[in-house]
C-alpha cells in the first residue's frame, strides 16, 4: 500500500504514484538516441551530445507568463530601496520603488490623454530617463511603444510613424543636431494650429499628441503636463486594465532594415521580452550576483538596451547607470570608475573605442566583471584586447535579431578564451536552433555552414501590417530565417561566418567576409578591419578591405597581402586595400557596409551599374 503524505493541506499520494511510475518505465524503456536529446543549458554543455545542426535548450527554469508590467511590480516588492537606474549626464536616480511610482503616474497620464490598450506611442530620442520610464508606462497601460531610431531624419521618421500609425510621439526638443520638433512641425504644419491632444494632420492621420520632454511648444504636451494629467477614475481605470493586459499582447515595435528596402515594424509581445530578458540575466548570472551594476551606453531604441538593459532591470533587479544620452567612449570609462560598475555592454566598435581611450589606463576599472559585445560579428582579437587590456575576464558574446528579442545564442561568462573568440556561445534556454542548407532547406551536418534558423517564444509576432515580408522570414512551422550564415558543433556553440547577403561571389567561389576580418585582427598594425565586395567586370566581384590602423602605425597595401599570403586562400586575399579613418556607422554602432561598400567602389573608381 502506498502511503498517504500531506504537505499543508495538500495530499501528495498522487504524486508518489507518478514518480514510481516514471521510476519503473526508466528501468523498462531504452534510453533515447543522443541525437533526440536536447543540450541542458543551466550550465555550459560539456558534454557533445548533438550528432546533426539542430539544438534544443532545456533548462530547469520554466518561461515566464508574466507582463511588462507585473514583471517589475515583483522586483519593486522585493528591492523597493535599491538603486534602478542612474542618469549620469542628467544627474537622474532613481531606487525601484521612486521609478515604479513614476511609471503609475506616466502610465495614468497617458488614459487621461485619451490613450488606449493597443494604441501605438513614438519613443524618439537617445538614453534619457523619460525614455525607460515609458517603456514601462507604455507597458502598463497596454499601450504599444514604437522604438524610433533617434538618427531618423524628416522622411525616415514620417514613414515609420505613419507605418505603425502613431497615436502620439515623445521627443526631446533636440539633441546635438537633431531638431525633432521643427521635423515634427515639418511632416505637420497643423500642429501649430491645433489644441494639445488634438492634432488633426494629412500626412500623419492616427496621430493625435506630441509630449515634449524639455520646454513648452505650441500645440504639443510638456512632458510634466502628462506626469500630472491623471485623476483618481484614471489610476482607478489603470488598475482595472492590468486584469485585461495578456502576457501574449504586442508591447513594442521596432524598426529592422532588414536586407534591404523600407524600415520593417518588428512586432514583440510582453512574452518575448520577458522571457528573454529573464534567460540573459540567467546566462549571465544577475540571478545570483549581489549588486549587479551595468554601464549601458548601447541605446535603449534598440533590444541590446531596451531588452538587455531596461528588462533586465526589472527581471533581476540590476541597477543601470547610463553614461551619456549619445555615445561617448570617454563618459562610458568614467562611468564604470565612478559608479563601480560590474558589467559593461556595447558593440564590437563602442569596445574598439573604450580600449584605445587615451587615458585608458590612469582609470580604474576593477570593478569590471562581466561585459556582452553583440550587436555586430565580433572579431576574435578584439574580444582578447577587451580581455588584456580592460581586464574584463567574463566577456561574453551575444547573437541574435531584433526579431528574436534579440537573444538566441549567448557564451558564458565561465567559457573558455576559445569559445568566447571563436563563436557566439551556445543556444539559450527553451530556444530551438538549427543550420540549413539555405537553397534547399536541408539539415546540414554538425560543422557545416548553412542558414541559422530559429524557433521559440522568442520569435516576433509579425513585421507590423505586413505579411508579405512576415511570411518570408517567418515558415508555416514558425522557424525564423535568420539570414546569418553559421555552423555549430555538438556541444550547440554556434560560430557565425556572415551575412548571406555580405557574401562576396568571386569568380564563382562564396567568400564570407567574416573569415577574412578575422585574419587581418591579428595583423599588430590593424587595429579594425572590414571587408566588402566591389564590383568587378572578370569576376563579378572582388574583395576590398577596409582598415583601420593602430594609432601611430603606418603600413602600406603591399604589407598587408604580403601577411595574407600563405595564411589564407589565394582567392580571399584582398585584392584591394583601403586604409580608413571611420567606418559609416548606424546610431547602435554597427557597420553599415551597403555604405562602406559605396565609399570604397567610389575611391577605388569602381560603379555598380544596378
Amino acid at each position: 500500500m502506498i502511503p498517504k503524505i500531506v504537505f499543508g493541506s495538500r495530499t501528495l499520494r498522487n504524486s508518489c504514484v507518478f514518480s514510481l511510475k516514471l521510476s519503473l518505465r526508466a528501468w523498462t524503456c531504452p534510453r533515447l538516441p543522443a541525437s533526440s536529446r536536447g543540450v541542458h543549458v543551466d550550465s555550459p554543455p560539456n558534454i557533445p551530445t548533438l550528432t546533426t545542426s539542430y539544438t534544443h535548450g532545456t533548462s530547469s527554469s520554466s518561461l515566464l507568463h508574466s507582463t511588462v508590467a507585473e514583471t517589475l511590480l515583483k522586483t519593486v516588492e522585493h528591492n523597493p530601496d535599491r538603486e534602478a537606474m542612474v542618469f549620469l549626464e542628467d544627474g537622474v536616480r532613481k531606487t525601484f520603488a521612486q521609478f515604479q511610482q513614476d511609471v503609475d503616474q506616466a502610465a495614468a497620464g497617458l488614459l487621461a490623454l485619451g490613450l488606449e490598450k493597443g494604441d501605438r506611442l513614438g519613443m524618439w530620442g537617445p538614453n534619457t530617463y523619460e525614455w525607460i520610464l515609458f517603456q514601462f508606462a507604455t507597458a502598463k497601460a497596454g499601450i504599444i511603444l514604437v522604438s524610433v531610431n533617434p538618427a531618423y531624419q524628416l522622411q525616415e521618421a514620417e514613414f515609420a510613424l505613419r507605418l505603425v500609425g502613431c497615436k502620439a510621439v515623445v521627443c526631446p526638443t533636440q539633441f546635438k543636431t537633431q531638431m525633432y520638433c521643427d521635423m515634427l512641425r515639418q511632416i505637420c504644419p497643423e500642429i501649430e494650429s491645433c489644441s494639445p491632444g488634438d492634432i488633426k494632420s494629412a500626412r500623419l492621420p492616427d496621430l493625435r499628441s506630441v509630449i515634449v520632454l524639455d520646454s513648452r511648444q505650441p500645440g504639443m504636451h510638456h512632458f510634466e503636463d502628462v506626469m500630472q494629467a491623471g485623476s483618481s477614475r484614471h489610476v482607478q481605470q489603470l488598475q482595472d486594465l492590468q486584469k485585461k493586459l495578456c502576457f501574449d499582447d504586442p508591447i513594442n515595435i521596432q524598426f529592422t532594415s532588414g536586407t534591404t528596402g523600407a524600415p520593417k515594424g518588428a512586432t514583440l509581445s510582453h512574452h518575448n521580452i520577458v522571457n528573454n530578458s529573464f534567460f540573459i540575466g540567467k546566462r549571465m548570472g544577475y540571478s545570483w550576483r549581489p549588486n549587479t551594476r551595468i554601464c549601458l551606453p548601447v541605446p535603449l531604441y534598440h533590444c541590446f538596451g531596451s531588452v538587455g538593459g531596461g528588462m533586465c532591470m526589472a527581471a533581476h533587479g540590476v541597477s543601470l547607470v547610463f553614461p551619456s544620452a549619445g555615445y561617448n567612449g570617454k563618459a562610458n570609462i568614467a562611468a564604470i570608475e565612478s559608479e563601480r560598475c560590474t558589467v559593461i555592454y556595447g558593440t564590437p566598435t563602442m569596445y574598439v573605442d573604450m580600449i584605445n581611450q587615451p587615458d585608458l589606463d590612469k582609470h580604474d576599472l576593477s570593478s569590471i566583471e562581466l561585459g556582452i559585445m553583440a550587436g555586430s560579428p565580433c572579431p576574435p582579437e578584439i574580444v582578447k584586447k577587451v580581455t588584456s587590456v580592460m581586464g574584463i575576464k567574463g566577456i561574453t558574446i551575444g547573437y541574435g535579431t531584433t526579431e528574436n528579442s534579440p537573444v538566441t545564442f549567448c557564451a558564458s561568462p565561465l567559457d573558455n578564451l576559445e569559445r568566447k573568440t571563436e563563436t557566439v556561445g551556445y543556444v539559450m534556454d527553451h530556444l530551438e536552433a538549427k543550420i540549413v542548407n539555405p537553397t534547399t532547406g536541408e539539415l546540414m551536418p554538425l560543422g557545416m555552414k548553412g542558414e541559422i534558423m530559429i524557433r521559440g517564444y522568442c520569435v516576433m509576432l509579425e513585421y507590423w501590417r505586413n505579411e508579405e515580408k512576415t511570411n518570408e522570414c517567418i515558415t508555416k512551422d514558425r522557424w525564423y530565417r535568420t539570414g546569418d550564415i553559421g555552423k555549430m558543433d555538438a556541444y550547440s556553440y554556434c560560430q557565425i561566418e556572415g551575412r548571406i547577403k555580405d557574401m562576396i561571389i568571386r569568380g564563382g567561389e562564396n567568400i564570407y567576409p567574416a573569415e577574412i576580418e578575422q585574419f587581418l585582427h591579428t595583423h599588430p598594425k590593424v587595429m579594425e578591419a572590414q571587408v566588402v565586395g566591389v564590383e568587378d567586370e572578370r569576376m563579378g566581384e572582388e574583395v576590398c578591405a577596409c582598415i583601420k590602423l593602430v594609432d601611430g602605425e603606418d603600413c602600406a597595401p603591399e604589407e598587408i597581402k604580403a601577411y595574407c599570403k600563405g595564411q589564407i586562400a589565394h582567392f580571399k586575399v584582398p585584392r584591394y586595400i583601403l586604409f580608413v579613418t571611420s567606418y559609416p556607422l548606424t546610431v547602435t554602432g554597427k557597420i553599415q557596409k551597403h555604405k562602406l561598400r559605396e565609399v570604397a567602389e567610389r575611391q577605388l573608381g569602381l560603379g555598380r551599374t544596378n
